[in-house]
């Protein structure tokens, strides 16, 4: 069966899900997952994006590199690549000194993009503390394949108490982003975004200058 959006989208929320402990644990070189992006459709890819663990800065894209990966199997393109690989590969990718050819570094929201061949990389498997966070986890928040709505598809952490969330609604895959003070009532900011990000006049109007949504939603003084 072929691959449709549907599934690309529900393998980016997936991927978000994992990847989520990686804002705390360090990647091989040190760095940090500072955000993971849902590649515009129809893409089959996922974008993260690395840096410090903490930006100094409002918006420090500077200090961001995002990893475009593509999701679909080298061996198989009718089959997407799991959470587990695509970690696999962003720890080799922070490991060591990587050299890419200018025809793979683009730019994005001010980050370096590099355009990643995954058959050039050969993917870090997880060491021990990995494992325990799996074992942990699954007896904590056993795997469902029930997504909550909005559904999570990706977020970047822009800086001090700002954070860009990326949600789909409703079985809808059109990308809604919401930028959140994470200072801020989270209990009630949780509770009311589902309505929060229909509302048509929170919606951020002009260029928002960000490939990953289809409109901004501005929740950070709500």
């Amino acid at each position: 069966m072929a691959l449709t959006y549907d599934d690309i989208a529900e393998q980016q929320a997936d991927i978000v899900r994992l990847l989520l402990h990686h804002i705390h644990a360090p990647l091989p070189d040190g760095r940090f997952i500072r955000g993971v992006l849902p590649s515009p459709p129809p893409a089959a890819e996922v974008r993260i994006v690395t840096g410090p663990q903490r930006a100094q800065r409002a918006s420090a894209p500077d200090d961001l590199m995002a990893w475009e990966i593509p999701l679909r199997t080298i061996d198989d393109p009718e089959e997407l690549a799991g959470p587990n690989d695509v970690l696999g590969i962003v720890r080799a990718l922070n490991t060591g000194t990587q050299i890419f050819s200018s025809s793979r570094v683009d730019t994005v929201m001010g980050m370096t993009l590099i355009h990643v061949d995954p058959a050039q990389v050969a993917p870090v498997g997880p060491g021990d503390c990995d494992n325990a966070f799996t074992i942990l986890r699954t007896l904590t928040y056993p795997w469902t394949e029930e997504q909550p709505d909005p559904r999570l598809r990706g977020f970047l952490l822009q800086g001090p108490d700002r954070m860009r969330l990326y949600v789909d609604h409703e079985e809808d895959t059109d990308v809604v982003a919401a930028d959140v003070r994470p200072s801020g009532a989270l209990t009630a900011l949780l509770a009311a975004l589902p309505s929060l990000i229909e509302e048509r006049e929170r919606m951020v109007r002009g260029d928002i200058a960000d490939p990953h949504c289809s409109r901004l939603i501005n929740l950070v003084d709500w």
